[in-house]
């Protein structure tokens, strides 16, 4: 994500997933996103609307690269 801050505009990135996909959401918080909410009814599969989970990170979530 360094990359990504360093070399354009972007301010935000998101991520969603099905609130049933546990690993998905370790795998957000551990790249350091961070749990915004659920959305209700957000993804309709299998003939049921299931709920979803969304993340974000932030440009001023990035770790100061000069501190240690």
């Amino acid at each position: 994500m360094r990359y990504l801050f360093d070399h354009s505009t972007v301010h935000r990135i998101q991520a969603g997933t099905e609130i049933t996909n546990v690993a998905e959401q370790r795998a957000l918080e551990k790249a350091g996103f961070t749990r915004e909410g659920v959305l209700r009814g957000a993804g309709f599969r299998a003939g049921k609307w299931h709920d979803g989970v969304r993340y974000s990170f932030l440009r001023s979530d990035l770790p100061d690269p000069e501190r240690p």
